[in-house]
């Protein structure tokens, strides 16, 4: 029985592979062992990043609204503790945002945090 050298499945998939390659720098793009480890290794970095992005937007969420807080004479971590007590319910992003285009919605809230932080210092 004579041996399978690669038929139309085999070249799909080959092709399939080099196509994901296409972009990379010499032989990664051309030769398919080693476009299928470059691909392999872009493809594990493309899944960690797209978890990272969540841990780096979360991270520069909380330091504007740590920057806009500390303008009203509050620390980030007092004014999220007085936002859960004053039973508000808005997330880092919403507050990020609100801190940067809406200057006065945000005073507002911190005007709230502030009246829900009075007691327990009293």
């Amino acid at each position: 029985m004579p041996r399978a050298k690669g038929g139309p499945k085999t070249r799909h998939r080959r092709k399939k592979r080099l196509k994901l390659a296409k972009g990379q720098y010499g032989g990664k793009s051309r030769l398919f062992r080693t476009a299928t480890e470059s691909v392999d290794k872009g493809q594990a970095y493309a899944y960690t990043g797209r978890k990272n992005r969540k841990r780096d937007f979360r991270v520069l969420w909380i330091a504007r609204i740590n920057a806009a807080v500390r303008a009203h004479g509050l620390t980030y971590g007092r004014f999220i503790n007085a936002m859960k007590k004053a039973n508000i319910l808005l997330d880092r992003k919403v507050l990020s945002d609100m801190a940067i285009k809406d200057a006065t919605g945000f005073e507002q809230l911190v005007g709230l945090a502030k009246q829900h932080l009075a007691p327990a210092a009293a």
